[in-house]
C-alpha cells in the first residue's frame, strides 16, 4: 500500500509531525513531497500515479480531473475539516473515498478568540509595538471582558467550548445559529441582527458556505455598536471584506481581530491587517501541539481503515466508495 503525504516539508514539520508520519510509515509506504511549493492538478496527478491514497493538507486542491486520471487512488484523505477544495462529486463518481478530519483545534481556537478579547480591550498588541519603537505609548481606558457582553455567531464545537470559558469569566453570552439548539439556560439564543446590536464583542465562528458568503456585510456592521469588537476565527468568505474595512476606517465598530481571510491560505488579507484597529494572526488558531497531533493522527487512524476497507470516521461519500479493493482499477 503505497500513500502520497502532500504536506511541503515546512507544512510537514508545523502541521503533521514526526509521530503522525512514523504511524504512516508504519502501515504503508509513504511518499513524501518534497518541494515547497504546493501540488497543482498536474503535479498532484503526477506524483499519485502510482498511490493508493493521497493525504493532503489543505493548501493540496483535489479538482475534479485528478481522479479520473489516478486510477490506483482509493482514497483522498484530507488533514483538516474543510474540504471546499475538493471536489467530492467528482470523487464520487470515480468511486473515489474523501475523509475529512475532525476539530481536535477546538481548545486552540477559543483560546485564541479569547486572548483576541483581552487584547482588543486592553491594547496590547500597540501597546507593546509603541514601546518597540521606541515611542511611548498611549495610555488608554479599557474594558473587562467580566460583565461585558459576548455575541457568538455559529454554536458548534468551538462557539460551545469559547461560550464556557465566558460564562466562567463573567460575561454575558449571546447565541446566534438557527440550526442550533441551545438548552444551557444561561446562555441566550437570539436572532443574529439582535446580537450584532447588543454585543461588546462579535465572534464569527459560523460555517462557510453559499449560505454564509458575505453574512458579515454593510447592514450587519451597521448594526454594531460604536464601541464593539468584530473578530472572525471562521473563513474570510463569511466577510464582505470592503465593508469591513471602511468600518474600521470611519470607527464605526471600536476594531476588529483576525485569523482568517481571503489571501492565500485562508490568511487575513494584507490590506485589512494594516490598519491601525485591527489585530491579525497568519491562520495558526490551530497551530498548537494537540491540535495539530490530533488531526494528523486521525489521517493515520483513516488510512489504517481504508487499507482494511473499512468506512473511517470522517468519511464523506462513503455510499460511492467502489475503489475499496486492493487491486487497481482498470
Amino acid at each position: 500500500m503505497k500513500v502520497l503525504l502532500t504536506h511541503t516539508p515546512q507544512s510537514r514539520a508545523q502541521y503533521y509531525g514526526a509521530r503522525a508520519i512514523s504511524g504512516l510509515q508504519a502501515i504503508a509506504e509513504v511518499k513524501l513531497h518534497e518541494s515547497s511549493d504546493a501540488l497543482d492538478a498536474a503535479g498532484l496527478i503526477e506524483a499519485a500515479g502510482d498511490v493508493d491514497i493521497i493525504v493532503a493538507d489543505r493548501l493540496t486542491a483535489g479538482p475534479g480531473e485528478i481522479f479520473p486520471a489516478l486510477p490506483n487512488l482509493r482514497a483522498f484523505v484530507r488533514c483538516a475539516v474543510d474540504i471546499r477544495n475538493v471536489d467530492v462529486d467528482a470523487a464520487s463518481a470515480a468511486g473515489i473515498l474523501v475523509t475529512r478530519a475532525g476539530p481536535g483545534f477546538v481548545p486552540s481556537v477559543a483560546e485564541l478568540a479569547l486572548g483576541f478579547m483581552v487584547d482588543l480591550s486592553r491594547g496590547v498588541s500597540r501597546a507593546t509595538a509603541d514601546y518597540h519603537a521606541g515611542r511611548k505609548p498611549e495610555i488608554v481606558m479599557g474594558r473587562q471582558l467580566a460583565g461585558s457582553r459576548l455575541g457568538i455567531i455559529g454554536y458548534g464545537s468551538i462557539g460551545r467550548y469559547l461560550a464556557d470559558i465566558a460564562k466562567v469569566l463573567g460575561m454575558e453570552v449571546l447565541v446566534a445559529d438557527p440550526f442550533a439548539t441551545v438548552s444551557d439556560a444561561g446562555i441566550r439564543h437570539v436572532p443574529l441582527d439582535d446580537l450584532l446590536r447588543r454585543a461588546d464583542y462579535v465572534v464569527c465562528l459560523a460555517v462557510a458556505n453559499a449560505q454564509t458568503e458575505n453574512l458579515i456585510g454593510h447592514a450587519a456592521l451597521a448594526r454594531m455598536q460604536p464601541h464593539a469588537f468584530f473578530i472572525n476565527l471562521s473563513r474570510g468568505n463569511l466577510v464582505d471584506e470592503a465593508a469591513l474595512a471602511a468600518a474600521l476606517r470611519d470607527n464605526r465598530i471600536a476594531g476588529a481581530a483576525m485569523d482568517v481571510g481571503r489571501a492565500p491560505d485562508q490568511m487575513p488579507s494584507p490590506e485589512l491587517a494594516k490598519l491601525p484597529n485591527v489585530i491579525a494572526t497568519p491562520h495558526i488558531g490551530g497551530l498548537t501541539p494537540p491540535a495539530i497531533e490530533s488531526q494528523a493522527l486521525e489521517t493515520v487512524r483513516q488510512v489504517e481503515a481504508v487499507i482494511r476497507c473499512d468506512v473511517p470516521p470522517g468519511a464523506v461519500n462513503a455510499a460511492h466508495w467502489r475503489r475499496r479493493s486492493l487491486e487497481p482499477s482498470r
